[in-house]
């Protein structure tokens, strides 16, 4: 059973269950009559978005930690209730129900309400209400919640690659030569009279000359060009989150007697 001498270790203390970890401890609920603590707030889910209350009976502190005989599954289905700072009759009804928790029958659970402590409420009948007990001194606690923004790596797209034979034509010029036939003429002169009176005077006779050309030939040849390979680079951007966040506020309320400086 958790003290009033105990609620300033257990408000911001972690929860923890059978199997593990259930959340951080927001906020502790008071009977209005004997000042005791009740309950307790867990916040749960990503972020500590969710908050599902924790009866106290059984609990205990070791060391930073509050002790429940509670598994994450029971506390993370209990019933969502929007509390306000005060339970009603109904709505612990519903959460003792909930926990297998049996209710006095000579002390009806409509005559027993509960008040938060932890972020700044003022417990019933009392001034200062604060983390540190329910009458410490004349001074609250404001709280506001700040925003916690992370990142979580998802897979966002793949890549891969293909290779595929496409065929293209390729024009090249290239230079080829051929023989042409070109008559020459000579005039007898003493240096070649010899070769001309070689041979009958008169006769029938032909020379055959071969001509040659050079033609294109093609062939082709499969060689590496060069290299591709996949590769991935961190690309830091800025993305603005929008949350809605709560905050408490406090304000003075006087009679209108009371004088205020």
């Amino acid at each position: 059973m958790i003290t009033e001498q105990q609620l300033d270790v257990v408000i911001g203390s972690t929860a923890v269950g059978p199997d593990g970890k259930l959340g951080t401890v927001s906020e502790v609920y008071l009977d209005d009559e004997t000042g005791r603590p009740e309950w307790a707030t867990v916040r749960t889910g990503m972020f500590g978005t969710k908050e599902a209350f924790v009866p106290l009976a059984q609990a205990d502190i070791t060391g930073d930690d509050l002790r429940v005989p509670y598994d994450k599954e029971t506390v993370k289905n209990a019933p969502h209730i929007d509390s306000e700072g005060h339970l009603s009759p109904a709505e612990e009804t519903e959460l003792y129900r909930y926990y297998g928790i049996g209710t006095d029958s000579s002390a009806p659970v409509a005559d027993t309400t509960r008040d938060t402590v932890g972020h700044g409420t003022v417990g019933h009948g009392t001034v200062g209400h604060d983390t540190s007990g329910p009458t410490t001194d004349n001074a609250m606690t404001r709280s506001e919640e700040h925003l916690q923004v992370g990142t979580r790596r998802v897979e966002s797209g793949r890549a891969r690659l293909r290779k595929y034979v496409v065929t293209e034509n390729v024009t090249q010029t290239v230079p080829v030569a051929h023989e042409e036939l070109r008559l020459e003429r000579e005039p007898i002169t003493d240096a070649n009279i010899g070769d001309a009176l070689d041979g009958p005077a008169i006769s029938e006779e032909e020379h055959e000359v071969v001509l040659h050309a050079e033609r294109p030939v093609v062939a082709k040849e499969a060689v590496p060009v060069e290299r591709v390979r996949l590769d991935t680079e961190t690309v830091t951007e800025q993305q603005t989150v929008t949350e809605a966040v709560r905050k408490e506020q406090i304000e003075l309320d006087t009679d209108d007697a009371v004088r205020r400086s």
